[in-house]
């Protein structure tokens, strides 16, 4: 199916108008690490804000926006919504531009992973955000998270076999069928599959955490640190199926082994936010940590990069991409539109 619409899915480093991020409030599914999470998103939100990009921090109750006020500047504003968890990243739409300078929403179905994590609240986050945003919400009819897909803004789409051919998805779908629904509904032209994700990754494999999209034609993905890095194999495979694709592949340090060898956490540098003026690195108390902030920096040198502790959000599955939505700025806004 040849993609003949007049939009496409931007890429992140596109000029944004804001950006909405998940604020932890359930505390029982974060327990003892709810308030440490908390202070991490508010960091982010802060790190964000100061730069002067509009941050929508995403609370879900009057104890939840009590929390964050307390967290947070005076910069970031506070927008109630219902959700399950923070990960708007899959939960919310994707906000694509049309080819006549307006912004629709797009929601996709959503099972909680795989029929992982069934949580109250989920199913309208994204109706809610594209409300709060001023901009036409249609649901597709297939299941798809955000955090599986990678724009370059030149059509091309990069995601894994895991992930989107898993059958706890849209089993009904063949391979072709799902990469027509992402021309049909994202504006997509050339797709790479990648195939496994990281190790202990719940979300089966999401691409936001092993290899992202950096400039038109490159990408960065991890290379190996140490020899217990429980994804050498995975990188390594990503590395060649990104060449032979023809794209130009940067490396970035990997944290190594973050927990146990036989209870990997799924603790990844690629799950970075790129935001108008800085790009916020998740960092884990790695040695590798400070190595891998420069060499993403490095990757976006008209940005600021940031190094952000999320080592307490990524006890909840995942980190700042995970947990935000980034909004593209329009051509032209519709009336009433932030």
């Amino acid at each position: 199916m040849e993609n003949t619409t007049r939009f496409a899915m931007p890429a992140e480093w596109a000029r944004q108008d804001w950006i909405w991020i998940g604020f932890p409030a359930h505390a029982d599914l974060w327990e003892f690490n709810l308030a440490p999470a908390q202070a991490q998103m508010a960091a982010f939100a802060n790190a964000v804000a100061e730069t002067g990009q509009q941050v929508r921090l995403v609370v879900r109750d009057e104890s939840a926006e009590e929390a964050a006020r307390g967290l947070v500047s005076g910069a970031v504003a506070l927008e109630r919504h219902p959700y399950g968890d923070i990960w708007l990243r899959d939960t919310g739409p994707l906000v694509v531009p049309q080819g006549d300078g307006s912004r629709r929403a797009q929601g996709f179905g959503f099972n909680g992973w795989g029929g992982k994590y069934l949580l109250e609240g989920d199913q309208e986050t994204g109706p809610s955000l594209a409300k709060a945003g001023d901009m036409p919400y249609t649901r597709a009819d297939w299941i798809l998270e955000g955090g599986a897909v990678e724009s370059d803004g030149t059509g091309l789409v990069v995601t894994t076999e895991q992930c989107l051919l898993n059958p706890n998805r849209n089993p009904q779908l063949s391979r072709e069928q799902i990469w027509s629904n992402l021309q049909r509904d994202l504006g997509f032209s050339r797709i790479l599959w990648l195939g496994e994700g990281l190790a202990g990754d719940h979300t089966d494999g999401h691409v936001d955490n092993l290899a992202r999209m950096v400039a038109p034609g490159t990408i960065a993905i991890p290379v190996t640190s140490g020899a217990d890095d429980p994804n050498a194999a995975v990188y390594a495979d990503a590395r060649q199926k990104a060449r032979a694709f023809g794209l130009d592949v940067r490396d970035v340090p990997s944290p190594g082994l973050i927990g146990d060898e036989d209870d990997a956490e799924p603790a990844s540098y690629m799950n970075f936010a790129i935001c108008n003026d800085v790009v916020v690195v998740p960092t884990y108390g790695s040695p590798h940590d400070e190595d891998a902030v420069a060499a993403i920096g490095s990757l976006f040198p008209e940005r600021s990069a940031v190094g952000l502790r999320a080592d307490a959000v990524l006890t909840g599955g995942g980190s700042f991409h995970c947990a935000s939505q980034h909004v593209p700025l329009g051509n032209r806004r519709r009336k009433g539109a932030s």
